[in-house]
């Protein structure tokens, strides 16, 4: 087994932690089901488990591959827990959140890899696009004389 600098492994959980915090932090704002606990435990178990590859030695492309797949799988999963359908209204409820717990696990992996400016980068888009998304829909229905909420209607899902 490899060993790690520990000075390193404690830059990476932090990091993650924090990405997990900012991005959980703007869906627990926002009153919804998976917020600041939820997202930074995504994101630093991802870290932990890009990390923990490194430590085995087993950062080949294959293998790491391999985990990536079966840890993306595995938030699909987190993140269908947080959809919910509305049989009255025909509504979806949760898609950003389970969108935002999927890349929050994609940027846990980015930063257990060591790529901190790409996971920088990353946390900022994506916030930007959860900040400023919303407004920006509103905006160009309203422009465009289109009323939509945010959420998805059965007929749109069933492809109707």
């Amino acid at each position: 087994m490899i060993q790690v600098d520990i000075i390193q492994v404690v830059i990476k959980i932090l990091l993650a932690l924090l990405i997990g915090v900012v991005l959980g932090l703007n869906r627990w704002l926002h009153h919804k089901s998976a917020g600041i606990r939820t997202h930074s435990l995504v994101a630093v178990g991802s870290a932990l488990l890009i990390l923990m590859m490194e430590g085995f030695g087993q950062f080949d492309s294959q293998a790491l591959s391999r985990v990536i797949q079966g840890l993306i799988t595995g938030i699909g999963f987190l993140g269908a827990g947080v959809i919910i359908r509305i049989d009255r209204t025909q509504k979806i409820h949760g898609l950003t959140t389970a969108a935002s717990l999927w890349v929050t696990a994609i940027l846990g992996s980015v930063v257990g890899s060591g790529q901190y400016a790409l996971a920088m980068i990353g946390m900022m888009s994506i916030l930007l696009v959860l900040v400023l998304g919303g407004v920006f829909e509103k905006l160009t229905g309203h422009l465009l004389g289109i009323e939509r909420t945010s959420e998805v209607s059965g007929d749109e899902l069933d492809g109707k």
